[in-house]
């Protein structure tokens, strides 16, 4: 199945298939009639960034029947959302670190992403696939004391937007069943959060259908399907958080207290 990686190689951006730890180099629009260049990189030589650059980050909240039942959450009659600023984006190997700003509670949120191919306005459920380039990991960090701060108001953009707060990556795997997926995240070698994607309350499909409806969707923008059992802080002064989606790959973040 082919994996697909930005990189900067050299002050410039690029983009190709990765295989084996070698980036055959491409030309063109990723999402549109992408070309073989016929160079090749070897991955160690590249700084891996974002495998796309999103206009938005639709985050899902409620979304797996496992956590909503031990938080006691009735399933939503539809999907509940919030967005990541663009500015919180980095990709696998970039350092998270503490907002200046905020002393509370940092925690991670091990999920997959969908990464949309091309413009979904209104699409129908069963067209929707359609619309779907392919999946990434996601970690969508969060200042999770500042969410309920003032009882007048839930703070879901400021919490989840601060720089760095929205890692994705390291690649956008293609023609994968994200059904038969796993997500498992992994806290300073223990592993913390290991659930299946079956487990959806709103499956791909039909989040790219809902949402569309909503608004208008754009090549590169990405849906972070929520998380399941096992959210946590990170605590230590030096943090590695890997989250591992057989079948994609590994987005490994350090955040930094």
């Amino acid at each position: 199945m082919p994996h697909w990686v930005r990189f900067e190689h050299e002050g410039r951006t690029g983009f190709g298939s990765l295989s084996d730890g070698v980036i055959a180099v491409h030309e063109g629009d990723l999402f549109d009639g992408a070309t073989s260049t016929g160079r090749q990189l070897e991955l160690a030589a590249v700084q891996v960034l974002t495998p796309s650059v999103p206009g938005k980050l639709i985050a899902l909240w409620n979304n797996y029947h496992e956590l909503a039942e031990k938080l006691e959450l009735s399933p939503p009659a539809e999907p509940l959302y919030f967005f990541k600023a663009n500015t919180s984006f980095i990709g696998s190997g970039q350092t998270i670190r503490r907002p200046r700003s905020y002393d509370g509670r940092v925690v991670y949120e091990g999920e997959l992403g969908i990464v949309i191919g091309k413009r979904a306005a209104s699409v129908q459920e069963a067209e929707a696939p359609d619309y779907i380039f392919g999946y990434t990991c996601i970690n969508d960090v969060t200042a999770i004391d500042l969410l309920n701060r003032d009882p007048t108001f839930p703070q879901w953009a400021r919490a989840k937007s601060f720089d760095g707060f929205g890692a994705f990556g390291p690649v956008i795997a293609t023609d994968l069943d994200p059904l038969q997926l796993s997500v498992r995240t992994v806290l300073n070698g223990e592993e913390r959060q290991n659930y299946q994607v079956r487990d959806m309350i709103f499956r791909p499909a039909r989040l790219v259908s809902l949402l569309s409806r909503d608004m208008t969707l754009l090549p590169g923008d990405v849906i972070a399907c929520g998380t399941s059992l096992g959210v946590g802080s990170m605590k230590q002064p030096h943090n590695t958080v890997e989250v591992t989606i057989d079948g994609i790959g590994t987005l490994t973040n350090i955040f930094e207290q």
